[in-house]
């Protein structure tokens, strides 16, 4: 293990790269990454950063984020097979037809899409910066995609505005039950219930605290309670005791894993960052039209 990690960093200094990593990979992913975040903060961090060379732990989409705000540097992905289910579930098609029906528009898409999506809407938004987004577009209708539960959870806080929801979900938070939840709560009576927006309205409903991973980590660290019950992927039990080695943590149900993220190991960092493997591309025509929605993003995030 040692020598693994004196290794990863000897090719950092030689490669001139950077290691980012997702909430939800492996405690020891976190432990050497240079950056740990959301999706919204590593997307933005990935285009500050001097380093030529990316090192991103998570899954496709995020890798091809950061390619198309940074179509200069290269974006090497430790596990080529490490993608999001949730991120395929949008089509153009269905895009354009809504696009057909709607007048006064907007095709607001979750960072969690694939580059060939992201060419065909309007803005790209996290679960961290939708709200703010949303609100901030004139439009007054909204397609949503590809997450249902997000859009569910961001059209209940905009009453005035008209949303259209597609039927995608992450299968994490989707599979976290009510009846999981009042079980988990009369289990710790005591804890605050933090969830994630692409948890059902049910599960929301059951909540204290609804946020994206940045957010729950924030309000557990400046809470005074000491239980929380989390309802979100079991990688941020890793930054979530670090902050707060005295608190205690819970889980939902034994499922809240992604198994996606969880492909990336020490080993694959150090083989990808010494051979230049599972390079992210993205065409120039893909590139031009979905850096729009991110840049947008950005900008209407500030």
């Amino acid at each position: 293990m040692k020598e693994l990690l004196s290794k990863i960093e000897k090719l950092k200094k030689e490669k001139n790269a950077v290691i980012l990593a997702h909430y939800y990979v492996n405690d020891e992913i976190q432990e050497i990454a240079d950056y740990v975040g959301d999706s919204y903060y590593l997307s933005k961090v990935a285009v500050e950063l001097p380093e030529q060379v990316i090192v991103f732990c998570g899954v496709t989409f995020m890798g091809e984020s950061a390619k198309i705000l940074s179509p200069q540097k290269t974006v090497i992905m430790p596990e080529a097979l490490a993608d999001c289910p949730m991120a395929h579930m949008a089509a153009i098609d269905k895009i354009k037809e809504v696009r057909e029906k709607y007048d006064d528009l907007a095709v607001v898409c979750y960072i969690n899409s694939t580059a060939e999506i992201k060419k065909y809407v309007d803005v790209c938004v996290t679960s961290s910066n939708a709200l703010k987004i949303v609100k901030a577009l004139p439009q007054q209708n909204i397609y949503f995609v590809p997450d249902q539960n997000l859009g569910q959870y961001i059209a209940s806080q905009l009453p005035e505005k008209q949303f259209i929801f597609n039927d995608g979900y992450c299968h994490v938070h989707d599979e976290i039950m009510i009846d999981e939840l009042e079980e988990a709560k009369a289990a710790h009576p005591k804890a605050k219930v933090l969830v994630h927006p692409e948890c059902t309205m049910t599960v929301i409903g059951g909540a204290d605290y609804v946020g994206s991973t940045s957010g729950i980590i924030d309000y557990a660290t400046a809470s005074d309670a000491d239980e929380f019950i989390i309802g979100t992927e079991i990688g941020i039990f890793y930054q979530l005791k670090k902050n707060n080695p005295d608190k205690k943590f819970y889980t939902i149900n034994n499922k809240q894993i992604c198994p996606n993220m969880k492909k990336i190991s020490l080993g694959k960092v150090a083989y990808a960052l010494e051979n230049g493997i599972n390079q992210i591309e993205v065409d120039n025509e893909t590139r031009t039209k979905a850096v729009l929605a991110l840049e947008k993003m950005l900008e209407l995030a500030k």
